[in-house]
């Protein structure tokens, strides 16, 4: 039988331990002023810019209806290339603080939760056992945001660039 090993990054949100595949993963960046788009939802906490694009960021917490924090000095942003009905995306989410990356036989993922799980399981690929006591969930991120959610996004980012055009001529 053949062993198939995928890398993960694992991060916090409060005191649970969440990971994406490395493939989606672009960058980690410390946390920087985050520009507020207008009329976006709570979630959405506004756009950056990195290296002259306008990146949406994402407070994942806030998405997993999770309660808000202050951000930390651990507090980081994953740029992460999201992948919706064909069309590539860049955006960030915010989250508490990476932990690792890891290697796992993806034979060893356990298949989501059913009914219970205090967040979707749409969005949970599955769950792997670290240790005795320690589970990770482990994120489909493409299926946490919805095709609605990228037009919304694109469209931010695009009404962003065009008003630093603006200003710029």
């Amino acid at each position: 039988m053949d062993q198939e090993v995928d890398s993960f990054i694992s991060f916090m949100l409060g005191d649970e331990y969440f990971a994406i595949s490395v493939t989606k993963v672009l960058n980690i960046l410390q946390l920087v002023q985050i520009t507020r788009v207008p009329t976006a939802p709570d979630y959405m906490k506004g756009v950056i810019n990195l290296r002259g694009t306008v990146l949406p960021i994402i407070d994942i917490r806030m998405k997993f209806g999770m309660e808000p924090i202050q951000y930390q000095r651990d507090t980081v942003i994953l740029v992460l290339n999201v992948q919706i009905e064909n069309e590539c995306v860049d955006a960030g989410i915010l989250v508490d603080s990476v932990k690792e990356v890891f290697e796992i036989n993806t034979t060893e993922i356990l298949p989501p939760p059913g009914i219970g799980s205090k967040y979707k399981s749409k969005f949970i690929e599955g769950i792997y056992k670290m240790s005795d006591e320690k589970f990770v969930m482990i994120l489909d991120i493409d299926k946490i945001f919805s095709s609605e959610e990228v037009v919304m996004l694109k469209d931010s980012v695009e009404s962003e660039e065009s008003t630093n055009a603006e200003q710029i001529n």
